[in-house]
């Protein structure tokens, strides 16, 4: 039986993997054209939306002390700037290969975390900040990074009705 450290992070790694699954099949789902899809009138664009998560799962990599970030470019039009039809946008499938290569990357990661691991620092808390919020832990990043996908997930929706 497994002690109740390991089968937390077991469902939070389920709950991430199911996530990533889902919002896969989601952009598989749409074509190129497909991806153009505005969530709603005068919002995000779907391929805005595979960027924007794309870039933020690359930068779990370093925030979880697990190496540098494999797109780092991307975050200068999908983290600092909302979706705008007039911006040039890198190639779709060449973002379709990064969302899978970064989720893939933190999938091997994830594997090889210990338990000890996982309910240690994650980067951006101080030793003195983590002694005193012993939850600002790598987990907590997972769980947050989940709930972030399953937001975007929940505009995904609309668009593949």
């Amino acid at each position: 039986m497994e002690n109740k450290d390991q089968l937390f992070i077991k469902m939070a790694l389920n709950a991430w993997n199911s996530h990533i699954k889902k919002a896969t099949a989601a952009f598989d789902q749409l074509d190129d054209e497909g991806l153009q899809k505005e969530i709603a009138p005068g919002r995000n664009r779907v391929i805005y939306v595979l960027g924007h998560l794309t870039a933020v799962h690359d930068g779990m990599l370093p925030i979880l002390g697990l190496g540098n970030r494999q797109y780092p470019g991307l975050d200068s039009i999908f983290i600092r700037e909302p979706d705008n039809a007039g911006t040039a946008l890198p190639p779709a499938q060449s973002l379709r290969e990064q969302w899978k290569s970064i989720n893939g990357t933190l999938d091997k990661h994830f594997a090889e975390l210990s338990p000890d691991a996982w309910f240690g620092p994650h980067t951006l808390v101080s030793k003195e900040d983590f002694e005193k919020e012993p939850w600002r832990n790598k987990l907590n990043v997972l769980i947050n990074r989940t709930n972030h996908l399953a937001h975007h997930l929940g505009q995904l929706v609309l668009v593949l009705k």
